[in-house]
């Protein structure tokens, strides 16, 4: 009864949400002035209501021109290029491009969309022909189109570098590092042709025994019938995919902010005073953040089960026992994939050394071919957005994608 109970509460919410985003529109029609003091406070307290409440839908990804060196903005063209029931392959690339070496980046799927990654593809897209995972939300997919566990994952990404073709680059970031890791290297026993030339890993579990952070441990401290009882819900009846059994994405947020309350109240105690003494674009910058932040999407369980099982429980891919359907993954298949990992120094999601460990079970792969980079002062989500991702950690993987070009197809910048 727990989605149910919750979806209860949403649609009744949903009215006075509504309310709340047409009164300032309500206010300027009747000819209020928007400056006067009483009005930017009741227009905040109108934002506080509309934001509060949760969406299930993937925010736009919005990716700005880029800004060429001669000072061109070059416009950035977004296409749905192929894709399944459960995720779409999108595409990002600049108008005037040609031949750059494409990128496989593949989204987290941990309780919010693709557009997680927005500032990641914003950089990536100067140099690369970007493809990213746009996972769908769960809760709308028909339990016609099947279950989808790991496997179903693993075959996702493995499927989507068949598509592009030989000469691709594989990238993942948190959470897919260990499917991305484990599709690399079931291609390369297969001896496919389309194996990708390097592999990125970015702030990713593959061995959480090292440096267990408090994410890890909590996933430790229950039996996984625990997590399968207390977390797992059906899809409500008023959804495409109902009846379908999801860890909901609306838990997995309360878990996050969970984590850090003090801190998301005193945003929003920020976010109200900005709006109440007109300084809009701070307070945008806030508002904007917690849109993306509180569009949720559902978890498979088979998937989120699995997970935590065999990544977080049982340590399944750092000590060879990982399987993909029914065969066991072998990372040292991999010799010729250029490696690259990333991790930060303050990251509170996946401890320092963690993503470093797929060196050591990629040992196939010579050591020049292998690279770790371990940013000062960033913490997990610093890793791949923001300042140091733009001008510290790019540069580093824009390198590897370069030195992983074949001979005499060199990076090339349009």
């Amino acid at each position: 009864m727990m989605y149910s109970n919750y979806q209860m509460i949403a649609n009744a919410m949903e009215p006075l949400r509504w309310w709340a985003q047409q009164m300032p529109s309500v206010m300027q029609f009747f000819g209020v002035d928007p400056d006067l003091p009483l009005s930017r406070q009741l227009n905040a307290a109108y934002e506080q209501a509309v934001l509060s409440g949760l969406t299930h839908s993937r925010p736009p990804f919005a990716i700005a021109p880029v800004q060429e060196s001669t000072g061109q903005a070059v416009k950035v063209t977004e296409t749905e290029v192929t894709g399944s029931a459960f995720c779409k392959l999108v595409r990002f690339r600049k108008a005037n491009a040609r031949d750059l070496p494409k990128v496989l980046l593949v989204a987290p799927m941990s309780g919010h969309f693709a557009t997680l990654l927005r500032g990641t593809v914003q950089v990536l897209v100067q140099d690369h022909d970007v493809y990213l995972t746009d996972w769908v939300n769960v809760r709308d997919v028909p339990l016609s189109d099947g279950v989808f566990d790991l496997d179903a994952y693993i075959g996702e990404i493995i499927g989507f570098m068949q598509w592009l073709g030989p000469g691709a680059h594989l990238m993942g970031v948190c959470q897919p590092t260990v499917a991305c890791l484990a599709a690399a290297s079931v291609m390369a026993e297969d001896n496919d042709a389309c194996v990708p030339l390097s592999l990125t890993l970015m702030a990713g579990p593959i061995d959480t025994r090292i440096n267990p952070t408090v994410v890890n441990k909590l996933a430790t401290t229950k039996p996984i019938e625990w997590f399968e009882k207390n977390l797992i819900a059906h899809v409500p009846m008023q959804f495409a995919g109902a009846g379908r059994k999801v860890y909901p994405g609306f838990v997995q947020l309360m878990a996050f902010m969970g984590m850090n309350q003090q801190r998301h109240n005193d945003s929003f105690q920020q976010l109200y005073a900005l709006r109440r003494d007109g300084e809009n674009d701070k307070a945008n910058a806030i508002k904007t953040f917690y849109e993306e932040y509180f569009a949720v999407m559902d978890l498979s369980a088979p998937f989120y089960l699995e997970t935590v099982a065999q990544v977080f429980q049982e340590y399944r891919l750092p000590q060879g026992l990982l399987r993909y359907r029914g065969r066991s993954v072998n990372p040292q298949a991999l010799r010729k994939t250029f490696l690259l990992t990333v991790e930060g120094e303050r990251d509170d999601i996946c401890g320092i050394g963690q993503t470093l460990a797929a060196h050591e079970l990629c040992s196939r792969i010579p050591a020049y071919m292998k690279t770790h980079h371990l940013q000062a002062g960033v913490g997990h989500y610093g890793v791949f957005s923001g300042k140091r991702w733009a001008h510290q950690i790019y540069p580093v993987v824009r390198s590897m994608v370069q030195y992983a070009q074949p001979r005499g197809a060199a990076l090339r910048v349009a």
